[in-house]
């Protein structure tokens, strides 16, 4: 929630959960926004992981200066095998 009050308009989090005493009707709203804010993160979850599995990337030990050069390398072998398959 403090990204959403940092960065107004740029982060997009999920909505508050109603307290008990809701209508029934808000519960359910919350459940559906939710749903959806979900479903919208999904691929960027799975863009994250897939970076991630690279084992080049996943303990960087070599100098930080050269890491840019090497994601965007990877970022676009995996954007390519995503594109194929």
């Amino acid at each position: 929630m403090g990204l959403r009050r940092d960065h107004p308009g740029k982060a997009v989090t999920p909505p508050k959960k109603p307290n008990k005493i809701a209508a029934p009707e808000v519960h359910e709203a919350r459940e559906q926004a939710r749903h959806n804010h979900f479903s919208q993160r999904i691929p960027v979850e799975h863009a994250l992981a897939d970076h991630k599995r690279w084992k080049g990337l996943a303990r960087w030990t070599h100098r930080h200066g050269t890491f840019p050069a090497t994601y965007l390398a990877v970022a676009g072998l995996v954007s390519d095998r995503a594109a194929t398959t």
